[in-house]
């Protein structure tokens, strides 16, 4: 049964990680209201989630490899200086990725120690619904710009935006799209900004974490490597098909794009609320 958990633990995270609906609130909060026997605090767990995490960021970059290799190609042709389209963006990333890497190896341990209950993932997941909303508000009034012509600042607004991630029911997608909208882009170029600047933060924070994986592969119950690798497959997949479906929307979508993800983050933080104090 724990493994039919895990599997199902996975396919939530490689949709959840995309969709701006918080993956980390959904760890917490899906397990608990269906009391699966998923225990948190044992060692393989985190290197678990890890795997899923480089899942997803594998989904991600095979996505957008085209983007990855004129980013990485731009830069190396310009010598480093932004002068090139390319290159420019490709150190708009490197900026938005800055405030998210400090503050993720500063402070992630005693946030997620702070934040990591039940009630206060509930609570989140309703304030990423209203942050959703805010910006359908924001979109009405933006003036659209280019991505490679944002400014270094409103890169580095985003990647402060993409922090608050840490906090379980907060969505890294979710905010950073808003946080793109806020900055005049459009939806799709904002989604495009926020997907590329997720690679290498959930790549990093993956790799980061491999090591605890190898070292505890040997105590591992019989079996659960391979669904940890499994899992890891799946969330990749699903990763890659929230990327398409979502990219194909927010293209399409104008205004009210991101009103239908408000409502489900209010209404499941609630409804998660009521099931578990009921």
């Amino acid at each position: 049964m724990l493994t039919l958990h895990l599997l199902i633990l996975a396919i939530i995270q490689g949709v959840t990680e995309l969709f701006p609906i918080s993956s980390l609130g959904h760890s917490i909060l899906v397990p608990a209201v269906l009391q699966w026997p998923i225990d948190r605090q044992a060692p393989w767990f985190l290197p678990y989630i890890v795997v899923l995490h480089l899942g997803t960021a594998a989904a991600l970059f095979i996505y957008f490899r085209r983007d990855w290799f004129a980013l990485l190609g731009g830069a190396w042709k310009a010598r480093g200086r932004p002068s090139d389209p390319n290159a420019r963006l490709f150190w708009l990333l490197v900026v938005g990725t800055i405030p998210a890497g400090l503050i993720g190896l500063a402070l992630e341990h005693k946030i997620r120690l702070l934040f990591g209950g039940f009630t206060v993932a509930a609570v989140f997941l309703m304030v990423n619904g209203v942050i959703l909303f805010i910006g359908d508000a924001l979109k009405r009034r933006a003036a659209r710009h280019e991505l490679t012509t944002m400014g270094w600042a409103r890169a580095f607004g985003i990647g402060i935006a993409q922090a608050l991630a840490l906090i379980p029911g907060i969505s890294r997608s979710g905010v950073t799209l808003v946080a793109g909208v806020w900055s005049g882009l459009d939806y799709a170029s904002s989604a495009r900004f926020s997907f590329l600047l997720a690679t290498p933060v959930i790549s990093a924070a993956g790799l980061l974490e491999v090591p605890r994986l190898v070292m505890h592969r040997a105590r591992l119950p019989e079996g659960l490597m391979l669904t940890i690798v499994a899992g890891g497959i799946l969330a990749g997949v699903f990763a890659w098909l929230s990327t398409w479906v979502l990219m194909k929307y927010l293209g399409k979508t104008e205004v009210t794009a991101l009103r239908p993800f408000g409502i489900y983050c209010l209404a499941a933080g609630a409804v998660a609320l009521l099931l578990h104090f009921a």
